[in-house]
């Protein structure tokens, strides 16, 4: 057989009815991710990957380069937010003239490459050094990040995509655990995961990121989160000088010193949920029996609340304002308490947080921000802890930041008021991003020819069309 015939080869399969069903490997240049132009103009307008490079020391000389820092970063960004967690992807991506479209590349098909001529984008290994460079100092690794510098910048961008004159920002802290399966450096085993793990430290602003820091297990979150809040709240103020800043978390973070900076230092309000004792307990006796004699008349489900004043007997500076929650759930009681300073009144919603609403319409709302991480860490894969070194496991953690910022950038932009304007990264992801497509590539023109049986046309020519019009360009 001719070497012609070879690269020809088609291959046959059962006929359907009276035609034959042959396939060949003669497509072109085809995508599964024609979504990923709504993500190429998300970056391009609120230059996500260009101010994530800018925190990086590149020591390499450009003349034997074939990819620029912001190029590789992009790269990284837009493919986790496709799906594709693993450095080994790129080895079959690099070769996408879509995705290079996307990262930015002029040349498309890599037709005038230095090395590895025909791929356009970078190889795993190369991506790879972006990340252990941060604790390798050699000829291969020239690429270092610097880590206080990434956070500011994520902060900043995040506070940059605030609403304009909120009256009030509400941050959510939480955390989470990265389970790990190796020897990773500082691993701890930690008793309420029961596993060794590390633990991510996040902080949310409504639906966007604000603070991601990973920690070792066998530190406690509330510290590097009393350690984040000032510039958290400097960053804030810097641009809303006069606005209500609410801390709202869970027990995990009930300490004396929190509530010390924020009443003293920082004057924030806060809503943080507190470990029962004996003693709360008592203080809910009366509520206790309330909501059993309600429970016995309304089907066996009732819940009473409180507001009371409590102070422990050495470690609290000052005596605080607790809601306490009696629930019957037929033959078991369920309490619950927050520590809180909001004012009862509720400066322009009277009776905002009087105890029921504080707890129910307020409080329970820090539940969105466990969905936020979720996606953070399902759909993102920001639990990709795999490295040996500590050093390189912080970055990762930062790239899916960087690429749920991007995600909920286009959710914001492009998708409100629709069917997945609350949804998911992963389900934005299946249902706008993963398009069939044909790129056409000449000489004056680009051209994309995507998937004629693509169900969510009209909804992607409106995402589309909104990016357009939501500002201009700015690299």
């Amino acid at each position: 057989m001719s070497k012609k015939s070879k690269t020809q080869e088609t291959f046959a399969f059962d006929d359907h009815f009276r035609r034959t069903v042959q396939a060949d490997f003669s497509g072109g240049h085809l995508s599964s991710d024609g979504g990923a132009l709504l993500l190429r103009q998300i970056d391009r307008q609120d230059g996500i990957s260009k101010a994530f490079s800018q925190c990086f020391l590149d020591q390499r000389d450009p003349r034997y380069c074939d990819h620029t820092l912001r190029e590789l970063l992009a790269q990284r960004l837009i493919a986790l937010a496709l799906g594709y967690e693993d450095l080994n992807d790129h080895d079959r991506l690099r070769a996408d003239p879509l995705l290079a479209l996307c990262v930015g590349k002029s040349d498309l098909l890599g037709e005038h490459r230095l090395h590895d001529r025909d791929k356009a984008l970078a190889s795993s290994a190369t991506l790879n050094r972006i990340e252990v460079g941060t604790q390798r100092q050699s000829p291969y690794h020239k690429i270092h990040a610097d880590f206080p510098a990434v956070q500011e910048t994520l902060l900043n961008l995040s506070v940059s995509f605030l609403p304009s004159d909120p009256h009030e920002v509400v941050l959510d802290f939480d955390n989470s655990d990265n389970p790990l399966h190796g020897e990773q450096i500082r691993r701890f085993f930690h008793g309420y995961y029961e596993n060794y793990c590390y633990l991510p430290l996040y902080c949310f602003a409504d639906n966007l990121l604000l603070w991601a820091e990973l920690l070792p297990a066998d530190e406690a979150p509330v510290n590097a989160m009393i350690q984040a809040l000032p510039k958290i709240v400097a960053a804030i103020r810097k641009r809303f000088p006069d606005v209500r800043i609410i801390i709202r978390c869970d027990s995990g973070f009930c300490r004396e010193e929190l509530f010390a900076r924020c009443e003293d230092q920082l004057h924030l309000y806060y809503a943080v949920g507190m470990a029962r004792n004996a003693r709360l307990l008592q203080e809910l006796d009366n509520a206790f029996f309330e909501a059993r004699i309600q429970a016995c008349l309304c089907g066996g489900k009732a819940r009473v609340f409180r507001a009371f004043s409590y102070r422990t007997q050495d470690s609290w500076s000052r005596t605080r304002t607790l809601i306490g929650k009696a629930e019957v759930l037929g033959d078991k009681d369920n309490p619950r308490f927050v520590v809180t300073n909001l004012p009862v009144d509720g400066w322009d919603q009277p009776g905002r947080f009087e105890p029921q609403n504080c707890y129910e319409n307020f409080y329970c709302q820090r539940g969105e921000a466990e969905n936020h991480v979720k996606q953070q860490q399902l759909d993102l894969f920001a639990t990709r802890s795999s490295s040996h070194w500590m050093e390189a496991n912080p970055l990762r953690l930062f790239f899916s930041a960087f690429a749920y910022l991007m995600m909920e950038r286009l959710r914001t932009l492009a998708l409100e008021g629709t069917q997945l304007a609350a949804a998911t990264a992963g389900t934005i992801r299946t249902r706008l991003l993963k398009i069939a497509a044909h790129v056409f590539i000449r000489s004056r023109r680009i051209y994309i020819r995507l998937a004629s049986a693509f169900p969510l046309q009209d909804l992607f020519r409106l995402a589309a069309r909104r990016l357009q019009m939501s500002r201009p360009l700015i690299i």
